[in-house]
């Protein structure tokens, strides 16, 4: 396993005082049998008046905070120590065909509310036609999703800036381009078109290839203040893999879970609602180094 720092300074600078504050926090990486959470500390600035923690509906950790004094300003930082080291997948060729693991997708209680479409990565007709070119009939499922993969890297520019996160998986389709964050949502939107089981993982990436493998290794594409990426089921003997369709890569030791849901609006790192506050500043710095 390979064991990494983690470091995630979010900061809100408000223009006036925020007199109430209710968040919800998917900051804390999950839990699994291949990730360890060896320690992890998620602290307010200011310190907030009331704070559960708790699980949500996909198994996630999740935090609420509830701010009742004026501030301009709202910092959360994480620290955390995490080990981490994914199984490897199965060979793709002895997977169920892609048919199978759609018909079964909708009766596994881990899989169906996964097959359905959500806000942010509907079962569109556009992505599910392009992704369909991957998986002719009889196909093998993860032979499929590893040339899925394979097309999303080579047949989109990675360009920060051209979407946010609420841009339709139509247009990210259209223009060719966009960020880990659409790439994932288009993966999973073919994917559902098809019936296929998939959800969103977010988490952080190790952008940088680590010393003595610089020369053989390129730097990975993504945020550095966040990644995501999709998982995919491949039936109920197999169960779940992820892959990175930034990178065509299937996930390993250079990626930490956050959390995972249906899309990015599921497990947004924070999201909640405010009284007062005018316009605001986000800053956001991440730092994952292995240990």
């Amino acid at each position: 396993m390979t064991r990494y720092r983690v470091r995630h300074v979010t900061t809100y600078k408000y223009d006036q005082a925020v007199d109430l504050g209710r968040h919800m926090l998917h900051l804390t990486p999950r839990a699994l049998g291949w990730q360890v959470v060896v320690a992890a500390s998620l602290v307010a600035d200011p310190v907030p008046t009331r704070r559960d923690d708790g699980v949500d509906h996909f198994g996630n950790p999740v935090t609420w905070m509830a701010l009742d004094q004026p501030h301009a300003r709202f910092r959360l930082s994480l620290e955390a120590v995490v080990e981490v080291g994914h199984p490897a997948p199965p060979v793709a060729e002895g997977t169920w065909a892609w048919e199978q693991v759609a018909a079964a997708g909708l009766v596994d209680w881990q899989a169906a509310e996964f097959a359905f479409g959500s806000p942010l990565a509907p079962a569109d007709a556009g992505a599910g036609a392009y992704a369909g070119l991957s998986f002719p009939a009889g196909r093998p499922v993860l032979a499929g999703l590893l040339e899925l993969m394979g097309r999303i890297r080579r047949e989109f520019a990675f360009k920060p800036g051209v979407t946010t996160i609420s841009t339709p998986v139509g247009r990210v389709l259209a223009q060719r381009a966009g960020v880990c964050q659409d790439f994932t949502h288009l993966m999973i939107a073919g994917l559902r078109a098809l019936g296929l089981p998939a959800r969103y993982v977010s988490g952080y990436l190790r952008t940088r290839p680590p010393p003595g493998q610089r020369g053989g290794q390129a730097a990975r594409q993504g945020a550095d203040q966040s990644h995501a990426w999709v998982g995919a089921w491949l039936g109920p003997e197999h169960g779940w893999v992820d892959l990175d369709p930034t990178n065509d890569l299937v996930v390993c030791d250079e990626h930490v879970v956050l959390a995972w849901g249906r899309d990015y609006g599921d497990i947004s790192p924070v999201r909640g609602i405010i009284l007062g506050g005018g316009s605001h500043a986000l800053t956001v710095a991440v730092d994952l180094a292995p240990v």
